[in-house]
């Protein structure tokens, strides 16, 4: 299994349209209509899901592309040592490099700051946006299908990729050890299942259980969820950034693990009454 095109979707001219940003759009645009929805099963006006599009996604890609910017990561790829001496290339997002914790983080700042100054409830509307930003995770990440790029360990399963030396990092360019044919773990395919999985599972709970569930709880399960995913496929990653004995991506999924699970508990046993729900 290998993508059937490059990188390029269209080329006329001068104008250059990249499968991973076409595919980084349609992800934002299926990610708001999903919110949309869950914004009017919640009652409330879906109008400001699209408001808030701008300045959300925009602060997303500031924090994703500063998270790949400031990485170190295994096998001599592209991170903070390259782009200190290249500072130009920071901005070239086309080639890829956007990671998942820094969007997740910089966009629940936009979300943040653009819910203080319309006077939402914060937590409500990162209920009605989570599902949203796993479909949007889900489509995105076959950019990196694409690129050749995110590809796992070897394997001998049928599904696995079959990746040009090229593209391929050390020491699976060493075409005497691992031949041309050799195939890869789609870890592109494995995180995009999961998280669209992810994104039905918390659409029918939000719709199922709303009476039951407090503001937040949407979220913070989505927190959780795409923790365990992350954890998981990181042991396939031979490009990981490495912070001691794991991936920086298993250790900030801890931690997110740990926050979401912490909060959701937390908060029955200190109001056991209740508290806030979603009507």
């Amino acid at each position: 299994m290998q993508p059937p095109t490059g990188p390029v979707l269209v080329e006329i001219g001068p104008l250059v349209v990249y499968w991973y940003g076409f595919l980084i759009a349609t992800g934002i645009v299926m990610g708001a209509r999903v919110a949309t929805y869950l914004t009017e099963r919640g009652g409330e006006n879906p109008e400001i899901i699209w408001d808030m599009m701008i300045p959300v996604v925009l602060a997303a890609i500031i924090g994703a592309r500063l998270y790949h910017v400031f990485s170190t990561p295994e096998a001599g790829l592209l991170g903070w040592p390259y782009y200190r001496e290249n500072p130009a290339q920071i901005f070239a997002i086309w080639d890829g490099g956007l990671g998942f914790y820094g969007a997740l983080v910089g966009g629940a700042v936009g979300v943040a700051i653009f819910a203080y100054f319309r006077n939402l409830r914060l937590l409500q509307w990162f209920d009605f946006l989570a599902p949203g930003m796993a479909i949007g995770q889900s489509i995105g990440r076959w950019g990196n299908y694409m690129n050749r790029e995110l590809y796992g360990t070897p394997t001998d399963l049928p599904w696995g990729l079959e990746i040009p030396p090229q593209h391929r990092i050390p020491p699976y360019n060493d075409l005497g050890q691992y031949p041309q044919g050799t195939l890869f773990h789609p870890t592109f395919f494995y995180e995009s299942l999961a998280a669209l999985l992810i994104c039905v599972a918390l659409v029918l709970i939000a719709d199922r259980y709303r009476r039951r569930l407090r503001y937040g709880d949407i979220f913070f399960l989505y927190l959780m969820s795409s923790a365990v995913v992350r954890f998981l496929v990181e042991y396939l990653r031979p490009d990981a950034w490495i912070l001691g004995p794991l991936a920086a991506a298993q250790v900030f999924a801890i931690g997110f693990f740990v926050l979401g699970g912490a909060i959701m508990v937390g908060r029955r046993l200190v109001d056991s009454g209740g508290g806030e729900r979603e009507r």
